[in-house]
Parts: structure tokens; C-alpha cells; sequence
């Protein structure tokens, strides 16, 4: 990937920043000026070719917080590693707790390719300037008067890699619009089929105060949404998706109203008969002759083979969204900004039983044992997207120099996998939506962030009733991986040990912790956006301002130890 060297960044972003007209544009802009026009050009053709297929970085997959110094200069240890690898739950068979305690790395791997980690941008985030980054992230650069403009950019030739006329992928066709339900609607007020969730953010990288907003879609085909003659019912589509939650969480889950079970002919609460039901009970235990059935035509497909229902599995066809956004500033409180750093698409395309995935994590796991300085061959292209060995295509657009969103690289995909492709945490290779707010939420946990914000949300309690939470910040002694985040370390902690008076406050609600200050949220832009000039994701895309040598290794020795004595569980 061809990128710009760090001094021209600084001066193009100070360029741009100074126009009189728009600050940091995007090149969709109305301005006609020849200077800032020519500006323009030039960021344009510092962009990625749009389908390499060889990967600068082989171990692209690797993400960098795997590189984390786990024991610091005082020999205290730190363990975020425990969030994503321990013990998992059938079906997903990677058994993965042993990764914490030591660099269990490929040889390629053992250089940290992750380089941007190590770059200051402090002064150059500073010469952007808050009113031209507010102006930046306030500027959606998805949507414009019901236009969706990535859909507009995909119809350009350029992008049709296989050259049948046509870009292969996902064609982006939500709205971000959302009724009172949850439910996304075109401008014409049809539906989309797309609803929004909520969840309670991975610890980590994850969390807004850490530099970006994130929200979750989800979509299940079209027998789902309909009523067994075909027609559009949102009730059959509500009652499809909790029994997709049920399902997912492993646990019942409440329904918006209460249903006929005789007209939907499903015992949906378990009970023995055909009543009235509040809730899907989850009883799925097939070789002890207990199952459950989805509703509408789905229901019809599923007794026809043609649709599959297990648990902790997807449907085939279902279709998941997110987007990843710069931070906004309301007053004194943080939200999510209109502007996307990326969209990011996954589509289950094949279904595969526990048996299918048991044998292929079996496979994959004989072959690190033999070939343990081999790395992970990631099927896809830049059109349609990477396979993750599960059934799923995952698919990423992110913001090219100018702010527009193009495809992800071929290689920019690959790193999608890292942690969708062989987590023991992930449910079906997937994490949001086993982590959504649950029926006691507000709207049953179904409402997108700009409906409502994190403010009064309690924290999430783990399933022995521990704090989610406040369990991170006391393993890993820090409210981020790469403990950098000096503003929330100082809200939580007095020198070593947790402030009761914070975790008490966090027990009540989440964004004491979750969202950063106003200057911090600025400055995790302003150095964003300096990644995005440069169009050095391959080199990472985390916002990181100081250089991490003291919390980050650029090598590690093959096997090294981590310092962590045992695995910790989630």
C-alpha cells in the first residue's frame, strides 16, 4: 500500500485544515475552490490500489493488542488478555486460555508489524484544531438528502474487480433511520429489514473513552420477517429475533407483547400447549427431544431443511452491520458523531453444523501443532469481502485521504479475522449481539445509539455476578489494553488500587467509565484522522497519540513468557 510519510501528513492536514471554506472536507464537497480542489487531488492519489492481493503484512491477522507488554518496569503484571482467550462454549471449539500466558507468535509475526503504535502525533494532532475536527466529524460522509453515497461510490468501475459490471459485495441499502422498535426505514418509510441493537462494548479497544463509537445492525432474511402467506409482519420478525437472542445468549428472553402461540403454531414458552406467551423459552436439547421452531414462513422453511436453528448459531442469511464512528462533542457529553471511520458488513452464507466447525477447528489446531510458523491463509478479495473459516464473509469499507469510504484492501479485511476467525469469546464467530442489553433495558435493548446514550446503563454483571467491568479494570490495572488512557487510569485508580468511590459510581453507570472528556475525544480524532491522511492502516489503525514503547513490544522473543502465572476466566 502506497501511503504518505508522516511529515507530508502534517502538512497536507495543515493544508486542508486551513481552508476558509470547509476544514477538512470530503471530496464530495460544493467548494469551488482550485486550491482546496487541487488539495483534494493530491490526497486522492496517495490512495490504495484497489485490489492487491499480496499482503505487506503476513500477519495481518494478528492484532496489535496481542503485542501488549503484559509485565511492566515494576514487574506488575497486567492481564487484559483474559477478555479474549480462555475456555469457550460449544460451538465454538477454540481452546485458546494457554495464549495468555505466553507469545505463542509465528515466526513472520514476531516483528510487531503494528508500527503506527510507535508514532507520536501529539504536536501534529494539535495543529489540526478542534473546530476543524469537530467540523470534520460532524460531516457524514455515509449519507447526504436520503442519498446513500458509499452505495454511489461502489457503482464506480473501479471497484468491479472481477469485471462483470457490477460491485460483488455488499451494497450498503440501511438508513440509520429507526422508528421507536429499533427497526431502520427507507426514505419512503418502508422497512429495510435491518434493526438496531445495543450492547455493552467489549473491555478494551472497544470502549468509546478509547477512541471511537461503535453501534450493531442486524437483518435476517426475508421468510423470517413474514407471516406463513408471505405477507410483511413486524411481529413474526420481532418474535424471529428474540428467538435468534434466545438462541445466541443461551437464555429466554422476553417478548414485546404477548403472542397467540396457537396462530403461530410454535409452544414458544415451552409450556406444553398452544396459549398466550411473554417470553421464547430456551430448551434446545435435540437428542434429549427438546427443540424449538422459528415462526412465519421462517418456521415453514426450517421444517423443510432449508432453514437450520442450534444453538449459539445464526441462521443462514443473516446479515450483520456496524459502524465504527469519530466521537462528537454535545455540550459537556460525548456522543457519536455522524461521520464514519468504517462500516464494517458480515454475511453468514453457509451454515455448518457443531459437528462441521468441531472438525475444522480440529483441523486448524493440527495444523499449528505442525506447522506452528505457518500463518493462517484468509480466503477473499477486496469486492466481496474475506471468509472466516465459520460460514461467514466479513466485508469492511473505510474512509480513503479525502474522508470518502472506499472497500477495504484485500489485506485491510484480513486483519477482520484475527479476531472474528478463532476467539474462544466469540459466539458463532461474532460479539455484539450476545452482549446485548437484555429485555430489562430500555425499548428491550432494540435502539441505536442516537436514539439513546450510555448515560444511566448499569454495568454488566459476568455469569458467576461479578462486575464486567470493574473485573477489567482490576486485572489489567488499566481502563485500556495498551494503558495509555492516563484520564480514566486517574478517575479509577489511586496509585495501585481501585477507588471504591468509581467502581461504586460505575456500578450504576456505565459512561463514568465508557466515555471519555470532551479535550480527550478531540484529541482521539485529531490523531485518527492523521492515520487516515496517511492511509497507513496496514500499519494500524488504533488513535493513539504518544508512542507505547514502555506498554508495547516492537519484538518478542519466540514462546517468551508473559509474566501471567494462570489463566484467568471471563
Amino acid at each position: 500500500m502506497r501511503h504518505v510519510p508522516s511529515n507530508t501528513s502534517v502538512a497536507l492536514v495543515a493544508a486542508l485544515a486551513g481552508s476558509s471554506t470547509t476544514g477538512l472536507m470530503t471530496a464530495g464537497c460544493d467548494s469551488g475552490s482550485p486550491t482546496l480542489v487541487a488539495q483534494l487531488s493530491a490526497v486522492r492519489a496517495l490512495e490504495p490500489e484497489p485490489d492487491p492481493m499480496i499482503l505487506q503484512n503476513p500477519s495481518a491477522a494478528i492484532p496489535p493488542q496481542c503485542y501488549i507488554r503484559t509485565q511492566d518496569d515494576a514487574g506488575q503484571v497486567h492481564n487484559p488478555c483474559y477478555v479474549c482467550h480462555g475456555r469457550p462454549q460449544r460451538p465454538t471449539y477454540v481452546e485458546d486460555d494457554e495464549l495468555q500466558l505466553a507469545y505463542d507468535f509465528p515466526a513472520p509475526a514476531l516483528d510487531n508489524p503494528w508500527t503506527n503504535l510507535f508514532v507520536d502525533r501529539r504536536e501534529a494532532a494539535a495543529a489540526i484544531g478542534d473546530e476543524v475536527i469537530l467540523d470534520y466529524v460532524r460531516r457524514d460522509n455515509y449519507q447526504r438528502e436520503g442519498r446513500l453515497l458509499l452505495a454511489e461510490t461502489l457503482a464506480d468501475p473501479r471497484w468491479d474487480r472481477d469485471r462483470d459490471g457490477r460491485f460483488s459485495g455488499y451494497v450498503p441499502d440501511a438508513h440509520f433511520d429507526f422508528d421507536e422498535a429499533g427497526f431502520d426505514r427507507a426514505p419512503d418509510g418502508s422497512f429495510t429489514g435491518w434493526r438496531a441493537y445495543a450492547f455493552y462494548p467489549l473491555p478494551g479497544a472497544f470502549l468509546p473513552t478509547n477512541g471511537s463509537a461503535g453501534d450493531a445492525l442486524i437483518r435476517l432474511p426475508v421468510a423470517f420477517r413474514q407471516a406463513e402467506d408471505g405477507t410483511e409482519d413486524e411481529l413474526i420478525y420481532a418474535i424471529n429475533l428474540a428467538i435468534v437472542e434466545a438462541l445466541i445468549k443461551r437464555r429466554d428472553v422476553a417478548l414485546p407483547e404477548a403472542v397467540d402461540e396457537a396462530r403461530l403454531k410454535v409452544d414458544l414458552d415451552r409450556d406444553g400447549r398452544l396459549g398466550e406467551a411473554r417470553r421464547v423459552t430456551f430448551d434446545w436439547a435435540p437428542r434429549e427431544g427438546r427443540d424449538m421452531a422459528y415462526v412465519g414462513r421462517a418456521r415453514d422453511a426450517q421444517a423443510l431443511g432449508e432453514l437450520h436453528l442450534a444453538a449459539g448459531l445464526f441462521p443462514e442469511g443473516t446479515e450483520l452491520l456496524h459502524s465504527v464512528r469519530y466521537l462528537d462533542v454535545d455540550g459537556d457529553e460525548v456522543v457519536m458523531a455522524p461521520r464514519f471511520k468504517e462500516l464494517r458488513y458480515a454475511k453468514k452464507t453457509r451454515w455448518l453444523t457443531y459437528a462441521d466447525l468441531e472438525l475444522a477447528f480440529a483441523a486448524e489446531e493440527r495444523e499449528r501443532r505442525e506447522s506452528p510458523d505457518r500463518l493462517e491463509l484468509v480466503h477473499g478479495d477486496t469486492e466481496r469481502g474475506v471468509d472466516n473459516g465459520q460460514g461467514w464473509l466479513y466485508q469492511g469499507f473505510i474512509e480513503d485521504a479525502a474522508g470518502d469510504l472506499r472497500p477495504q484492501t484485500y489485506e485491510e479485511s484480513v486483519y477482520c479475522v484475527g479476531c472474528h476467525g478463532g476467539l474462544s469469546v466469540t459466539s458463532d464467530g461474532t460479539f455484539s449481539f450476545a452482549r446485548k442489553l437484555d429485555a430489562e433495558a430500555p425499548r428491550g435493548g432494540w435502539f441505536h445509539w442516537t436514539q439513546r446514550g450510555l448515560r444511566g446503563l448499569p454495568e454488566p454483571r459476568t455469569s458467576d455476578g461479578g462486575y464486567e467491568y470493574s473485573r477489567y479494570l482490576e486485572r489489567n490495572g488499566a481502563a485500556d489494553d495498551l494503558r495509555q488512557n492516563h484520564e480514566a487510569a486517574a478517575r479509577f485508580f489511586e496509585g495501585d488500587a481501585l477507588r471504591p468511590d468509581a467502581i461504586e459510581a460505575l456500578h450504576e453507570d456505565v459512561a463514568s467509565l465508557l466515555l471519555p472528556s470532551p479535550s480527550r475525544a478531540l484529541q482521539l480524532d485529531e490523531a485518527y484522522r492523521l492515520i487516515v491522511v496517511e492511509q497507513s492502516f496496514i500499519r494500524g489503525r488504533d488513535a493513539t497519540l504518544s508512542p507505547m514503547d514502555t506498554t508495547v513490544h516492537r519484538r518478542v522473543a519466540p514462546g517468551s513468557p508473559t509474566g501471567i502465572s494462570e489463566p484467568l476466566a471471563r
